[in-house]
């Protein structure tokens, strides 16, 4: 991402669709499009709970996580003047925060690890389920091939060629099949959740290809 002008990368980034917010590989049940065990409302209920534990780790993490760790990753994104972060709106801050909190600095602990030993969340509970699922979270590029026929939406991974089944309440109001994403996404359960934010790919800006070079360009670790 160094060395690359701020403006491009912000366009390749924006917008962040608020709507759609929110090393191991996801570990997918055989078939995604199978109707789960659970009926729609259980699943729905399931989701709901991991999510709100998911948001509540996502921002015990980031208390720990030094500021100036934030400000470099915001640097990087092209985001600051000086020492001050600037936004064209207040969703932006995901991006340099989700960096923070999923990627280690060399030479420091992940801060993920970090949390894992302050937490000592007791084994088989769903806080520490939510906190094993981020710790194996995967990003990739991702198109939205079709609705699950339960709940949730069905999504091919175009850097793995695999299937994924997602739980996501505002994508399945909202999104239609064919849109192509870059996301990180966390699998607590036979289901998987974004672990935070969902950026579009802009078509009229860059095509696939094109994306993916330019992001294993700038971040080879995702390689």
């Amino acid at each position: 991402m160094v060395g690359s002008p701020p403006v491009s990368l912000r366009r390749l980034l924006s917008p962040v669709v608020a709507l759609l917010r929110t090393r191991q590989p996801l570990a997918g049940p055989a078939s995604p499009s199978a109707p789960p065990p659970m009926p729609r409302s259980e699943v729905l209920a399931r989701y709901r709970r991991l999510r709100q534990i998911s948001k509540q780790q996502h921002e015990a993490v980031l208390d720990i996580i030094a500021p100036d760790i934030l400000l470099s990753w915001a640097r990087r994104l092209g985001m600051t003047e000086g020492q001050t972060v600037v936004l064209e709106n207040e969703n932006e801050l995901t991006l340099p925060e989700d960096l923070a909190i999923y990627l280690p600095r060399p030479g420091r602990s992940h801060p993920l690890a970090r949390y894992a030993r302050l937490a000592q969340f007791a084994p088989g509970t769903d806080e520490a389920v939510v906190l094993g699922a981020m710790q194996r979270a995967r990003f990739s590029l991702w198109r939205l091939e079709r609705r699950h026929p339960t709940t949730g939406l069905i999504l091919r991974d175009l850097l793995r060629d695999e299937e994924t089944w997602l739980v996501d309440e505002a994508m399945e109001r909202n999104a239609r099949p064919g849109l192509e994403m870059a996301a990180r996404l966390l699998q607590p359960e036979s289901f998987a959740m974004t672990a935070r934010i969902i950026v579009p790919i802009l078509p009229d800006l860059m095509t696939l290809p094109e994306l993916m070079e330019e992001v294993f360009n700038r971040a080879p670790g995702l390689r």
